[in-house]
C-alpha cells in the first residue's frame, strides 16, 4: 500500500482556512488544478456519502465520495471512486490544526492507496506535489504567506 503525507504551515487561523476549504464541492474556489465541480444527486456538500464529480484543468474527470467531515476537528476524509490514475482503494484526509503560537495553522493532507509497484513512486510524487502541495501553496497565496 502506498502512503503520502504532506504538511505545511499556513499564515491564517485554522478556522478561516477551514471555512475556505470545508465545502466538499468547493475545490475550484481554492485549488488551481480544478476547473469545475458538482455534487451528484443534488445532495448537500457536507452530507457524508455525497459524491463530488469534478474536472481537472486538463479535462480529466474524477469522482470522490465524502467519508467523514468534522467542523470541530476541521478535517474531511474521502475516497476516490473513479479517476485517470492507475490506482485503487484511495482514501485521503485533509486536516487543519491551530498553531497556538500566532494566527497560523498546521495543514496536513494524507492518502493511502493500492497500485502496481512499478507506478508507486511516480503516483506518490505526483499526488504529493501537484495535488497536496499545490493546494497548500494556493491557500498560502490566498492568505498571504
Amino acid at each position: 500500500m502506498a502512503r503520502i503525507f504532506v504538511s505545511s504551515i499556513i499564515n491564517a487561523p485554522a478556522a478561516k482556512v477551514w471555512d475556505r476549504v470545508r465545502d466538499f464541492n468547493g475545490l475550484p474556489r481554492w485549488h488551481p488544478r480544478i476547473r469545475d465541480s458538482r455534487i451528484e444527486d443534488a445532495l448537500p456538500a457536507d452530507k457524508v456519502g455525497c459524491i463530488r464529480n469534478f474536472n481537472l484543468q486538463n479535462g480529466d474527470n474524477i469522482r470522490e465520495q465524502l467519508l467523514g467531515l468534522s467542523d470541530y476537528d476541521m478535517f474531511c476524509s474521502y475516497s476516490m471512486l473513479e479517476g485517470p490514475m492507475p490506482l485503487s482503494d484511495y482514501i485521503a484526509t485533509l486536516r487543519f490544526t491551530p498553531v497556538t503560537d500566532g494566527a497560523r495553522c498546521f495543514a496536513e493532507w494524507s492518502a493511502e492507496f493500492d497500485c502496481d509497484p512499478s507506478n508507486e513512486s511516480e503516483l506518490v510524487a505526483g499526488i504529493a506535489t501537484d495535488v497536496f502541495q499545490g493546494g497548500f501553496d494556493s491557500l498560502k497565496r490566498h492568505f498571504g504567506g
